[in-house]
């Protein structure tokens, strides 16, 4: 394991600056692990970025798996990181507390190896429907594939209603799409198959045999599992939601809370809208320093292989 070079990383302090202020008692146990996690690697990462990046070519041809395991979890420099943990800190809020710990987290794990999986066919896919050998040379780092993949399951669990997309209202059904193709081609560089592979995963688990597939798996290994009971509730004070009962345990009950207070009643996508101009003007004004981590290749690097990123909800 080798430690990122030092330097002022504000994406990383702005997405601290986050977690801070919805305060770390706020942000249910899983969703905070996978955080922390992801800022782990991100400061301390196993390996070398192009040696965690998954492609065909790395994986199946080079036989290098453990790459699936790996890029979910690097960034290629602080705003990839932000973009990504913004997401997962809304995300992550809303569906851990919706679906319970034990199952949330049974869930990352499987869409963060799956959407690897499916990135792969559909690269290998590419390349020979298009005769396009770089396809199985691109290499991608980033958890947004599987952001998508939750992207899918909040919006299947919360249908109707719009969001704001670049300036567009588009119904919830058809946002993980708009994103889709509105990131393509207002964000260079990231990775149309990663995303793509994510809301894949999402549609299999809500709409296809994922979601009992993963149910009886987890029957098999743990006959106890204890699946979070629900139960919608109301209150006199205007909340309304789910009251989960964890382990399948009468008596507790979540108090529900404002997580809308740090969002100054911005939505998920104006945050990070707000905070992509934020990036460019960073950017912008930062021309003649060092390349950041992740980008600084050798001439021989760049002609080998391309390095796109699973990037921004």
């Amino acid at each position: 394991m080798q430690r990122r070079s030092r330097g002022i990383n504000m994406g990383l302090i702005l997405l601290l600056s986050q977690i801070i202020q919805v305060g770390i008692n706020n942000i249910p146990p899983v969703t905070l692990a996978t955080l922390a996690l992801n800022i782990w690697f991100f400061l301390n990462p196993m390996k070398p970025l192009y040696n965690s990046c998954l492609s065909v070519e790395k994986c199946y041809q080079q036989k290098d798996w453990q790459r699936l395991l790996l890029s979910p979890f690097h960034h290629a420099d602080d705003w990839h990181l932000y973009f990504n943990m913004a997401s997962m800190l809304w995300k992550g809020i809303n569906l851990e507390r919706r679906l319970g710990s034990r199952w949330f987290a049974y869930i990352i794990s499987t869409f963060s190896l799956l959407t690897g999986v499916v990135y792969l066919l559909l690269q290998f896919g590419f390349a020979e429907l298009m005769d396009e050998p770089d396809y199985r040379r691109n290499c991608a780092v980033g958890f947004s594939g599987v952001l998508f993949a939750l992207k899918v399951l909040n919006n299947h669990y919360c249908p109707g209603g719009f969001v704001n997309i670049w300036g567009f209202p588009v119904p919830n059904r058809f946002a993980c799409w708009a994103e889709l193709v509105a990131i393509h081609f207002f964000s260079p560089g990231t990775s149309f198959s990663g995303h793509l592979a994510g809301i894949l995963v999402g549609l299999m688990y809500t709409q296809g045999p994922l979601k009992k597939i993963m149910e009886t798996c987890a029957g098999i290994f743990s006959s106890n599992i204890g699946y979070p009971q629900q139960q919608y509730y109301s209150n006199s004070s205007g909340y309304s939601g789910y009251q989960n009962h964890p382990y399948g345990r009468p008596g507790y009950t979540e108090v529900p809370r404002n997580y809308d207070a740090y969002t100054a009643g911005l939505s998920e996508e104006e945050q990070l809208e707000r905070a992509l101009r934020a990036s460019l003007w960073d950017r912008g004004n930062t021309r003649n320093s060092p390349p950041s981590y992740g980008f600084h290749l050798s001439p021989e690097e760049m002609r080998r292989q391309r390095l796109y990123r699973f990037d921004g909800q």
